[in-house]
């Protein structure tokens, strides 16, 4: 095997194939200091506590690893209906130098089994023994792939649990639920599951409440069908988005994106799901502390200016980006309210805030922590998976926990983050692609400026540059782990930099990553900040 630097707190172990890679992550199950582990098509992504273990030593560990022979152990038996009228069904078959029909019935016959999780909460890697499946990507993306199309890429097939981008060959379609977040376990297609495809001519889908032995499950028309989870009416005292209505905080007025956050939900990447949680941890550890929080208390993180009312007595405090911040009282006067400090607030307060003039994202707390509804353990609400609270509209309430642990203390240390236009350093590691590209490239990265486009979100920061990156070598990567941080590397040069709403997993290469004390300056990085990426100099 080999061992790549992927982080400075992740290392990507290259195994020899896919059913290898499969037992070396069985076989570093409950090793000291490895956080999560997420497998790919020929790699395991170790990500490790730099607290209990290095670098080094968690490398001389992992190499040492004694592989079982045995048969990896499976977890059940899933049917999947299909319609297969996929827009590419015809053009996969005449990649694969066969008829449409040929191609759907290989894929009825052959015993397919879940592989490993990743891109999105529920999308399984599923393979199979029949090797007329390998298929290459699309050569142009679509950027929208709607919910429940069955794919094949390279020697996988997927289903798309929701709507969203995708490069993979789409050969038909199911209404099986692939994820349920009531279900257990949430995805259908989890690691180990045997998988049969079956042919159908009509819809049918997953009963929310549960499949039968096989998987198979009832026509939607059946009237003895379980209404699905999105039509449930809301719940007396709650305003629809699971939110109670109790004295808490209303939305009066959203940013761009207004969203609940907390520290995320590490832990669940054999699900496919990704950490998440707030941009700025530092912000939220700020905020949390000045009110008399638990540190990963739940937070509200907005991208630009909003305003919220505040039903009943509390305190509360901003931190994050900075900007014009202002409290109108219940008698209309209004008062300045200082970054970082605590405030108190009675009912019907107001708290204005502006366009930030430095840094993107305000980070908001109560005393108490807004108590959202949780999923999978955490209240962070995660974009591209859509896990957690959905973005907040005017009008929507969240109401207060009741548990503060401390005194208020503000900020003792502010920080002042860039305004667009403004040059930031952030330190990265080299890997585990690097030898994707060539040495011009590597120039290229840490001397020219980068700068932030307007296309960037929560999943990643696009980056432009005069000079696209150079690759050595073409062709695909298969997919494999990424961690928050990551700079990955599209055909077209200019660097994605991902942040904590991310993919699990990925094919274009990766050059390197943020370390992680710069994770949370890059979280703040607003359209039209200039950054230079300086290499961390080994230890």
């Amino acid at each position: 095997m080999r061992i790549l630097t992927a982080s400075d707190r992740a290392l990507l172990v290259e195994a020899a194939d896919l059913d290898e890679a499969m037992r070396l992550n069985l076989a570093w199950e409950g090793v000291p200091g490895i956080v999560e582990r997420i497998p790919g098509a020929r790699t395991v992504l170790v990500r490790f506590d730099p607290l209990r273990v290095s670098a080094v030593d968690l490398a001389a560990v992992l190499a040492s690893t004694e592989i079982d022979a045995a048969h990896l152990p499976g977890s059940g038996e899933v049917t999947v209906p299909v319609r297969y009228d996929g827009e590419d069904l015809d053009g996969a078959a005449s990649l694969l130098d066969v008829s449409a029909e040929e191609l759907v019935n290989r894929h009825l016959a052959a015993d397919w089994r879940v592989a490993f999780s990743g891109f999105a909460p529920g999308f399984g890697y599923v393979v199979s023994s029949d090797p007329l499946f390998d298929v290459p990507r699309r050569s142009s993306p679509r950027t929208r792939v709607p919910a429940g199309s069955v794919a094949l890429a390279g020697q996988f097939t997927g289903v798309y649990p929701r709507e969203s981008p995708g490069g993979w060959q789409l050969i038909g379609r199911t209404d099986a639920v692939m994820w349920d977040i009531d279900r257990d376990p949430p995805a259908l297609l989890s690691p180990g599951t045997a998988v049969r495809f079956e042919r159908v001519r009509e819809a049918a889908r997953l009963d929310v409440g549960g499949a039968d032995g096989g998987g198979l499950v009832r026509n939607r028309d059946d009237p003895s069908h379980a209404r699905p989870v999105e039509e449930q009416p809301a719940a007396a005292g709650t305003d629809g988005l699971g939110f109670g209505t109790d004295a808490a905080v209303e939305v009066v007025r959203p940013s761009l994106q207004l969203l609940v956050q907390d520290a995320g939900r590490p832990g669940y990447a054999a699900l496919g799901v990704s950490a998440s949680g707030v941009a700025d941890r530092r912000a939220m550890r700020d905020a949390n502390r000045a009110v008399g929080n638990a540190a990963t208390a739940a937070v509200l993180e907005s991208v630009g200016g909003a305003v919220l009312r505040f039903r009943g007595a509390g305190v509360a405090a901003v931190t994050g980006a900075s900007g014009s911040l202002a409290l109108t009282e219940v008698d209309g006067s209004v008062r300045p309210v200082p970054h970082g400090e605590p405030f108190a607030t009675v009912d019907g307060d107001e708290l204005t805030l502006g366009h930030p003039e430095r840094g993107l994202r305000y980070v908001v707390a109560v005393r108490g922590g807004l108590d959202a509804v949780p999923a999978l353990g955490s209240r962070a609400a995660d974009t591209l998976a859509g896990l957690g609270p959905e973005k907040l509209v005017a009008g929507a309430v969240l109401p207060i926990g009741g548990v503060a642990v401390g005194p208020v203390e503000p900020d003792a240390v502010p920080r002042e983050l860039p305004a667009p236009g403004d040059v930031v350093d952030l330190e990265i590691t080299l890997g585990p692609r690097d030898d994707w590209f060539t040495a011009a490239a590597f120039d290229t990265l840490t001397a020219q400026e980068w700068t932030v486009t307007p296309r960037s979100d929560r999943v990643g920061i696009r980056l432009q540059g005069d000079v696209p990156l150079e690759r050595a070598l073409g062709g695909e990567l298969p997919s494999e782990g990424a961690v928050t941080g990551a700079i990955q590397v599209p055909p077209d040069g200019q660097p994605v930099l991902f942040l904590p709403d991310h993919p699990l997993t990925g094919g274009y290469p990766i050059i390197g990553a943020l370390t992680d004390r710069s994770l949370d300056l890059a979280g703040q990085l607003a359209p039209g900040v200039r950054l230079r990426l300086i290499v961390k100099e080994s230890s």
